[in-house]
């Protein structure tokens, strides 16, 4: 997605923080292994699914996305083309995934084990039906603390292994922020807050937002894991903290927000010739 004329303190900021921690070890790796990583990984998948979050956006905005009609579908389809973004997910990790950390990953992936656990998470991506997940997986929750099952803790386990709650705070404040901040150059709304006020707004609301974070997650991971072991709930959660998937998982995570950011930035773009300005 085209960059907007506005101070970019973006999630591609925090790519580049993390890289200079791996300097010395990025050499970079060819696009066609790169493709093969984002197969075996299923990352190809769970770049798909961002634009099942596109309906978000109109509500951002204080709208929804019935409002747009039969054009919103042809919007989405449009800005959240999956060609595109598995062409801007291989530039980036092309250029910064390192060889090492790569063969690294795609070996767990690859195995038995790893099959298995990526077929569950690219079905569980592609969920459109809302609210499945998290009444499914709340429900299966509320029954393992029912019977104080050592499973619970295995599910967070993994999600603090599979992505770091404080990083997934502030990308999702960073998709909001780019995404209000384009929609108001683009014209599409009236800020009554500049940037600096907004951030302030959304530091306040933090602790919900983590709250929020943590309880859908632990709904989401109960629920697309529910046909795996403990044991090989605690095998894939000893694989995720290996400090070389971590630093995979840290990239790959950036990497889809950035991704996210870009696309919401498009979408405030094209709904200047869609939606009359309006106050937020």
């Amino acid at each position: 997605m085209p960059a907007l004329p506005y101070v970019r303190t973006t999630v591609f900021a925090l790519i580049a923080l993390f890289l200079s921690a791996v300097t010395t070890m990025a050499q970079g790796v060819d696009r066609e292994r790169v493709e093969a990583f984002l197969e075996v990984t299923g990352f190809d998948v769970a770049l798909e699914s961002i634009r099942l979050s596109a309906d978000s956006a109109p509500q951002m905005l204080g709208l929804q996305a019935d409002d747009f009609g039969s054009e919103w579908q042809r919007l989405v389809r449009e800005v959240f083309d999956t060609d595109l973004m598995h062409d801007m997910a291989t530039d980036i990790l092309e250029e910064t995934l390192t060889a090492d950390a790569l063969s690294h990953a795609a070996e767990f992936y690859a195995s038995d084990l790893g099959q298995r656990l990526v077929e569950a998470e690219n079905r569980s991506h592609m969920i459109e039906e809302e609210g499945l997940k998290s009444e499914s997986g709340a429900a299966i929750i509320e029954g393992l603390r029912g019977i104080d099952s050592p499973r619970v803790d295995l599910l967070e386990r993994l999600n603090r292994a599979s992505g770091s709650e404080d990083a997934s705070v502030k990308s999702i404040q960073e998709v909001q922020i780019r995404f209000l901040m384009a929609a108001a150059v683009a014209g599409v709304i009236e800020l009554q807050m500049d940037e600096p006020d907004l951030r302030e707004a959304m530091k306040a609301q933090e602790p919900a937002l983590r709250d929020s974070l943590a309880r859908g997650a632990l709904e989401g991971a109960a629920y697309t894991y529910q046909a795996f072991s403990d044991e090989e709930i605690a095998q894939y959660a000893d694989a995720l903290e290996h400090p070389k998937m971590q630093e995979v998982y840290a990239l790959m995570n950036a990497v889809q927000y950035e991704i996210m950011a870009n696309r919401f930035e498009a979408v405030a773009d094209r709904l200047r010739d869609m939606q009359p300005s309006q106050d937020l």
